[in-house]
């Protein structure tokens, strides 16, 4: 069985676990797009593993794993996972494949993602993570981009940088009045990676097709999620690649009518890093008592988390978009012991109640949530392994989600260890 797992919010769902547990009953797992600046964390027995660029079912003995042609690759980011991996006595060589399609970041994007942030100055910014992510896709959509098949061919690598390094330096000097790049210190530094980046690289698109025609399990990751989609995301505050299903597709080189299932993975509330309009946010103590709660802090940033209420407006168009058949509901736990629940079921708008999810962030930022209030409950969850051992009201709770979403909840999360996962 082909899955592909899809981050329904505005990423940090909590994709990570479930990639993990998925992970035993699937032979291959793909990463398809973003970079660095995703981060998926794994508690793996007592160990707590924080991952960038490798799929997390790397943490799986025997597993094969994937970055696919729709990732950026930092190489010095790359090395240093698979060095704290093999630390760890994770075997990584002949278990990771890195497609030769995948495109290269290099310092100057790091640099032009800070130099571009801080021009804004008192403009409203994106919140990038600052890790050259943007830049390197909109080289890559410019056809100025450096993939990693590029380094098999020295000659023609120095060729392509010599060329960027021109462009980049004009606009370095002349718009930002930044310091030049050094076309030799960069050429040396990328092809001291050569040999040891190419020796994980293939065709990975043709190895996913082959297996598949195999029969093997693929397990397709998605980092970020739906609302940070550059199409279908709450634009400009969104990533720069498509979080969506239908990245997957673009990103790994595999056919569509390979895919059995998508599944969707939400918050039991709702959460995003950085910028951007978020109609069901906490205000006052309700932020930090979350916040705090939840752990929500970002893996990748450390940055705190803006925490609200469950929208089941945007979590519904992500449903819509991505053709979810089944939904994973992550840190239930986190909503134990208040004495109210609320879902965002409708926005209003200028006195007008919209039901669906609307693309224009000037509508977004003047949308007022309309909210169904449910009782909470207050016992503690995070030993519960069977739909019967959950509280009434938390039932009723999961039920009204799958109600509004017109979507089986299939997977319960109630705390961030392995066992504490629910299988409905």
């Amino acid at each position: 069985m082909n899955r592909i797992l899809i981050g329904a919010q505005w990423g940090d769902e909590g994709k990570g676990k479930i990639i993990d547990v998925l992970a035993r009953k699937s032979n291959v797992i793909v990463r398809y797009q973003g970079g660095n600046n995703a981060g998926h964390t794994v508690k793996f027995g007592k160990k707590k593993f924080i991952l960038h660029l490798i799929p997390s079912g790397i943490l799986h003995p025997g597993k094969v794993c994937v970055i696919g042609n729709g990732v950026v690759i930092d190489p010095e980011a790359f090395f240093q996972e698979v060095k704290m991996l093999e630390k760890e006595g994770v075997k990584v060589k002949g278990r990771l494949f890195v497609s030769e399609q995948a495109h290269m970041i290099f310092p100057y994007h790091r640099q032009l993602d800070r130099l571009k942030e801080e021009s804004h100055k008192n403009k409203k910014t994106i919140g990038t993570t600052k890790k050259g992510i943007g830049p390197c896709y909109a080289d890559k959509m410019a056809r100025m981009g450096i993939r990693v098949g590029d380094l098999k061919y020295p000659q023609y690598f120095k060729e392509r940088l010599a060329y960027v390094i021109r462009e980049k330096n004009e606009l370095l000097t002349k718009i930002y009045g930044d310091a030049p790049l050094s076309f030799a210190k960069l050429s040396k530094q990328y092809l001291s990676y050569r040999k040891r980046l190419l020796d994980f690289t293939c065709n990975t698109s043709l190895y996913l097709y082959e297996a598949a025609r195999r029969g093997k399990d693929i397990l397709f990751e998605g980092a970020q999620g739906t609302l940070l989609d550059v199409d279908h995301g709450t634009y400009p505050f969104v990533t720069s690649s498509n979080a969506s299903v239908g990245g997957a597709i673009i990103g790994s080189g595999v056919s569509p009518t390979l895919i059995d299932r998508v599944i969707g993975v939400v918050k039991a509330y709702t959460t995003r890093v950085g910028e951007g309009p978020f109609p069901t946010e906490f205000e006052g103590p309700m932020m930090e008592l979350i916040r705090n709660k939840g752990e929500e802090f970002g893996s990748t940033t450390g940055r705190p988390r803006r925490c609200g209420w469950f929208d089941a407006v945007i979590v519904k168009h992500a449903v819509r978009i991505n053709g979810l058949g089944e939904m994973a509901i992550m840190k239930l736990d986190v909503l134990s012991g208040l004495p109210e629940v609320k879902i965002a079921k409708a926005y209003k708008m200028n006195g007008k109640i919209l039901k669906n999810y609307p693309h224009s962030e000037y509508e977004l930022v003047r949308c007022e949530p309309v909210y169904e209030t449910m009782k909470g409950w207050q016992e503690d969850i995070t030993g519960v392994k069977k739909w019967k051992d959950f509280p009434v009201n938390a039932k009723k709770y999961l039920r009204r989600l799958e109600d509004l979403l017109e979507t089986p909840i299939k997977i319960v999360s109630v705390g961030s260890k392995r066992d504490q996962t629910v299988f409905l």
